[in-house]
């Protein structure tokens, strides 16, 4: 055999269908692309899946790929066997239509045993029991020998799901030797044991299978094909688990250079080994991808696959974060493939460092509760912690429960995940009920109830005022003949050019009128398919019938126009300057400002919100035309168009193109050149929600009058400092060395007053009991003065103990210090300062060495600090 490596076989591989007329594609993205049906890609086929079912057209009928495959199902056990992984890579051939069982049994067999040289005679080969076309392929075409080719059951050799493309498979094994095996001579393919070691599955899709079970040849059978790079290079490198392959070593020698522990040693050690080497390929790949850590999806799966690898770093003795170091030494060796990798280095070193980080935060506090907890199950023999303790350490401390779950079971412990559930459903319950008790919507009722069959079709795109017909009246949820003056109520029109609330852009407002009456629209929303406007009666009575003018707000339209299209520049840039995981996560277009909330690890640097906000308003300037397309969900798909929240389109949607910069699916209304915006500015950036920010810009006038309020502002300012506004900055530089100088002749000074009130204190001594003392009530200095001011007595004392009372804007507060000798003698300030501070109805403690408190009733100062040498007597007794 070829003594080659894992990345010297993937090319290999696609170099030789490359050979065979195959379309070698890049690996695909782990989010799947216009799939619902999946979290993150498991299998080589899955992103072509619609091209096997005819959905859509494949680029190529011949395809092959080594895709990026993550599968979370064993999570738990990837690291406890040698043999479990989140991470691999799948090489496969594709032809969809085209070549079948001859060309892709040849082609495996050709690869195997000229490109890879592996030896004929260890070369075996499983077909479906019933597939006599296949063994006559393998045995007559290919050469191999029946005694090498076995019959398996439709369990391991046939692929079906429960209706659509399903056919027989052809297995093919690698025969490892009788040193692998269980002993039997009669051992092959189908053993249990570790002999035969399967490499590559070939899925010969001829069947369409209906809802009755009934199998249907497919007119043109399509090829599927799977080896595993991983398996396939263990047996090329004759290592025995992928972690031996010399790639996957490299990383996990890194991790025992951090951890300074040597792999093969400790088996509790080398399972921790293992899970952050296998975590780290699959947490890079992941944030590479775009997935940020969450609470929820592939987020959660990212966030589980970090922490867990830190948790296992703490394992190992390693206390600091030290993720990003091995996840370079997988970058540097994997980019030789996925240059990507190289190219978001940084940025997915800060993701997975922020995250390991904010995990270090939390897992101490969450594991001290978590061991009180098992503390407390071993006291009562038990052995289940209750659902309602894990929920608070999910809730609380941010602790997952799979880390509670791993960490119990460590323990020979376990959790009540049923009683878990019920607390997160009831978590989920309250946050519904509050959602809607504060909801604004009109009932309760669905709207078919309400509003029938009443359609209004929109004409906003194209119009902002256009003649009607009123088709409803609502007033308190009833439909009514007729609405007066005063009344508010909805109206339901036949046309309508108003916009309803949608997709974070407000609803406009208006007027609408009639011969017979005027009505002012307050706002327009959707509720479920119909557009309804809230109004009021200004003059006259509104009937149904009513033929009405339907007039939106000009200017607040526009200034919403500018502010909307100047959010999808905004998404764009924030792309560019912090990365292509960037993702919408909210908006709300206002008139008067656009508010965007978005995904990224870490707040934006001053520097990064400067370029986002160059490159929007450099848009600007370009006069870009703004465009939208009606289209196929489909179609738009297709083109590349980013889909901010795709669940919630129909099939027919509106694409908005911005020159060449940015093109997303939205059904709001835009402005038709973005030199119509103005210009854009951004006033705030914040974090609302773990790993979510919040950018606040404004656009427009609203700018103009934005820039004018600082130059106000910046006036008044040169006028109070009385200096001339160009030159106002070297003008405040001066006074802030001014006032640096200023303070430091202020700290002077006190340190001066402090050392005469000490002077003046310490010719009060007493001594009591041979410890000397000083219990003194000081004027109009706050907790610090007071800590200062003990700090210099107990200093120039040298030995004995310090109380002292001030009473400073009403506030009364007590210190306490004894000096190191004295608490050996059970002089303990902390008991004397609460004994003093309870005096006036007061509160507080600390150390033998020093405490503080405050008090309530101020006239009983002196009273407290008279009781302090009976304190002490007290203690030495």
């Amino acid at each position: 055999m070829k003594k080659i490596g894992l990345h010297e076989i993937r090319k290999e591989f696609l170099d030789f269908f490359r050979e065979k007329e195959h379309l070698v594609a890049p690996s695909f993205s782990l989010v799947p692309k216009n799939d619902k049906s999946l979290l993150l890609i498991g299998a080589g086929m899955a992103p072509l899946k619609k091209y096997f079912t005819g959905e859509q057209t494949p680029p190529n009928k011949r395809m092959a790929t080594c895709q990026k495959c993550i599968r979370t199902g064993d999570i738990d056990n990837v690291g406890k066997t040698d043999r479990h992984a989140t991470f691999f890579e799948m090489l496969g051939n594709f032809s969809f239509g085209d070549y079948f069982k001859k060309e892709a049994t040849a082609w495996a067999w050709e690869f195997l045993n000229k490109r890879m040289e592996i030896p004929e005679e260890n070369l075996w080969v499983t077909i479906y029991e019933d597939d006599d076309e296949a063994f006559e392929i393998w045995n007559k075409d290919v050469g191999v020998s029946a005694e090498r080719i076995v019959r398996l059951g439709k369990e391991d050799n046939f692929w079906e799901l429960e209706v659509g493309p399903s056919g027989p498979c052809s297995e093919i094994y690698v025969d490892r030797g009788q040193k692998h095996g269980c002993g039997c001579p009669d051992c092959k393919p189908g053993c249990e044991c570790d002999r035969f070691i399967e490499v590559w599955n070939l899925v010969f899709t001829q069947f369409d299978k209906d809802e009755k079970g009934v199998y249907h040849p497919l007119p043109k059978p399509n090829i599927d094909t799977g080896m595993g790079l991983e398996r396939i290079t263990c047996v090329m490198e004759g290592a025995k688990t992928i972690f031996d392959i010399e790639a996957i070593r490299e990383i996990l020698r890194k991790v025992e250079e951090v951890a300074e522990v040597d792999y093969g040693k400790d088996p509790k050690k080398d399972e921790s080994i293992r899970v952050i080497t296998d975590h780290t390929r699959a947490m890079t790949f992941l944030v590479s991808d775009g997935v940020l850590p969450s609470n929820e999806g592939r987020g959660y799966v990212l966030r589980r696959l970090i922490r867990r690898a830190a948790r296992h770093g703490k394992l190992l003795g390693i206390e600091k974060a030290f993720l990003s170091s091995v996840v370079e030494v997988l970058i540097n060796s994997w980019q030789i493939e996925y240059p990507d990798l190289k190219t978001r280095e940084e940025q997915i070193k800060k993701i997975i460092k922020a995250e390991e980080d904010k995990f270090q935060e939390t897992i101490h506090q969450g594991l001290s509760i978590l061991e009180g907890y098992i503390e407390e199950i071993k006291n009562k023999d038990a052995k289940v912690l209750s659902g309602e303790k894990a929920f608070k350490l999910y809730d609380t401390y941010g602790f997952p429960l799979d880390l509670t779950k791993e960490i119990l079971e460590e323990k020979s412990l376990e959790v009540d995940e049923e009683e878990f559930n019920r607390n997160m459903e009831e978590q989920r319950n309250r946050a519904r009920r509050a959602r809607e008790e504060g909801d604004s919507g009109w009932s309760s009722n669905s709207e078919e109830d309400i509003f029938g069959n009443l359609k209004t079709i929109f004409r906003g795109y194209e119009k902002i005022n256009i003649v009607s017909e009123v088709t409803g009246l609502f007033s308190n949820n009833e439909k009514v003949e007729s609405l007066t003056v005063d009344e508010e109520g909805i109206i339901i029109l036949n046309e309508s050019p108003f916009y309803g609330e949608s997709g974070g852009q407000l609803g406009d407002t208006g007027i609408i009128e009639s011969s017979n009456f005027k009505a002012k629209v307050l706002d327009t929303k959707h509720s479920g398919e119909h557009l309804i406007h809230i109004i009021k009666i200004i003059e006259g009575e509104a009937r149904v019938g009513d033929k009405v003018i339907a007039n939106v707000d000009e200017n607040r339209r526009n200034s919403i126009r500018r502010n909307h299209s100047a959010t999808h520049l905004l998404h764009r840039a924030l792309k560019d300057v912090l990365g292509e995981h960037v993702n919408q996560a909210g908006s709300i277009v206002m008139p008067n400002r656009l508010r965007f909330d978005f995904t990224h690890f870490e707040g934006v640097t001053q520097e990064e919100l400067k370029e986002i906000e160059k490159i929007v308003n450099s848009k600007i300037l370009d006069s870009l035309e703004v465009v939208t397309i009606e289209t196929s969900l489909t179609k738009a798909q297709e083109m590349g168009v980013v889909g901010l929240f795709e669940d919630k389109y129909k099939d027919e949607v509106r694409v908005l193109k911005i020159g060449n910069y940015s093109q997303e699916l939205c059904g709001g209304t835009h402005v038709f050149n973005t030199a119509n915006i103005g210009m854009f500015k951004i006033v705030s950036e914040s974090s609302i929600a773990s790993g979510v920010r919040r950018i606040e810009a404004i656009t427009g006038e609203a700018v103009y009058n934005y820039l004018n309020q600082v130059e106000n502002e910046i006036d008044e300012i040169a006028i109070m400092l009385k200096a001339n506004k160009n030159n106002l900055l070297d003008k405040v530089k001066v006074l802030t060395e001014d006032i640096k100088d200023k303070e430091k002749e202020i700290e002077s000074l006190k340190g001066k007053m402090a050392s005469s009130i000490a002077d003046k204190i310490l010719s009060m001594k007493v001594e009591i009991e041979g410890i000397s003392l000083i219990a003194e009530k000081v004027d109009n200095l706050d907790m610090n003065g007071l800590r200062n001011l003990g700090d210099e007595i107990r200093n120039r004392l040298g030995t004995g103990v310090v109380v002292l009372g001030s009473v400073k804007n009403d506030k009364l507060s007590f210190i306490a210090m004894v000096t190191k000798d004295l608490t050996n003698k059970g002089i303990h300030a902390g008991n004397i300062i609460k004994e003093v501070a309870g005096r006036t109805g007061g509160g507080g403690g600390g150390k033998p060495d020093m405490a503080q408190a405050g008090g309530k009733d101020i006239t009983k100062i002196g009273e407290a600090l008279a009781i302090v040498p009976d304190l002490i007597r007290s203690q030495i007794k």
